[in-house]
């Protein structure tokens, strides 16, 4: 009866371990990872010369760029210098973007811009990292 009991409490304390590390899981950043969402179904054709995808969600991009950088800062990251910057230069980064595309940017330009918005995008990341 006591060998249940304590195999029952030792299960017991291990799910909740993993609750309490899933739910930390899930408490990540979301507007990062919508705005990542975007980036990569737009970036990562425009690599392979397929500039479709970014020239029809480009304010996708935008809207993205701008909930994130409207969104709270998570507090593990609240002292890290350099996200409210970054996160500017990718709202203004995105808007320029859009507005190129609009108004019939050449195919190299915009590689050049996202691509410039990519980077922008991997220093905010970089800058969420632990021990950043």
């Amino acid at each position: 009866m006591k060998q249940n009991l304590k195999s029952y409490l030792l299960l017991s304390l291990a799910l909740l371990a993993f609750n309490r590390v899933c739910a930390q899981e899930k408490k990540a950043w979301s507007e990062l990872s919508a705005f990542h969402t975007v980036m990569s179904q737009t970036f990562h054709p425009a690599e392979e010369g397929d500039l479709k995808p970014i020239r029809e969600r480009s304010g996708e991009l935008v809207e993205k760029a701008v909930a994130w950088q409207n969104s709270p800062i998570p507090t593990e990251y609240a002292d890290v210098k350099g996200i409210e910057k970054s996160l500017a230069a990718l709202v203004e980064g995105s808007k320029a973007l859009d507005e190129a595309i609009k108004a019939g940017a050449k195919d190299e330009a915009i590689i050049r811009d996202l691509s410039a918005l990519h980077d922008v995008f991997h220093t905010i990341v970089g800058l969420c990292r632990p021990g950043h």
